[in-house]
């Protein structure tokens, strides 16, 4: 079976989505809700969209193979959409929340830099399946979502 784009994006995905799972459960773990309910509660939103992420990436991968009855292109291109604003929210949070800290080698404060660095990269290829699936359906549907063509200039007979 050849791997195509996809199917690598989606193993990449799957693989930055179990770090980022092991950098928020421990952040999650390390922190009570009493010690910072703010801190918490953006850790917990991080946790939860590493949970999602993992469920409809088997959805998006799974579905199309084995039940492509169940797999819909309107209902991917939502779930990614949504995956993608869940991600930026929570990465966005939890930079907003530490700042810029300087962590002279303490591990939450260094765990909590990288759960945000893998925020940011796991939105990134969130967002790019985003754009891909949305010129998919674009093309399913008949519209022409060409780079070649520039905007107000129709080629009609050619």
């Amino acid at each position: 079976m050849a791997m195509g784009i996809i199917t690598i994006i989606h193993a990449v995905l799957a693989v930055l989505l179990i770090i980022e799972l092991g950098l928020t459960a421990y952040l999650v773990d390390a922190t009570t809700p009493f010690w910072g309910n703010s801190f918490h509660s953006r850790v917990a939103f991080l946790l939860f969209c590493v949970v999602w992420s993992i469920v409809m990436l088997l959805y998006l991968a799974v579905a199309p193979l084995f039940a492509p009855r169940m797999y819909h292109s309107m209902i991917a291109l939502g779930i990614l959409a949504l995956t993608s604003i869940f991600w930026f929210a929570g990465a966005t949070a939890l930079a907003a929340f530490i700042g810029v800290p300087d962590c002279n080698g303490r591990t939450f404060c260094q765990c909590s830099q990288a759960a945000v660095a893998f925020a940011y990269f796991i939105w990134a290829i969130f967002t790019g399946l985003t754009v891909m699936e949305a010129l998919a359906f674009m093309r399913s549907r008949g519209h022409s979502a060409h780079a070649d063509t520039k905007p107000g200039v129709h080629n009609h007979g050619v």
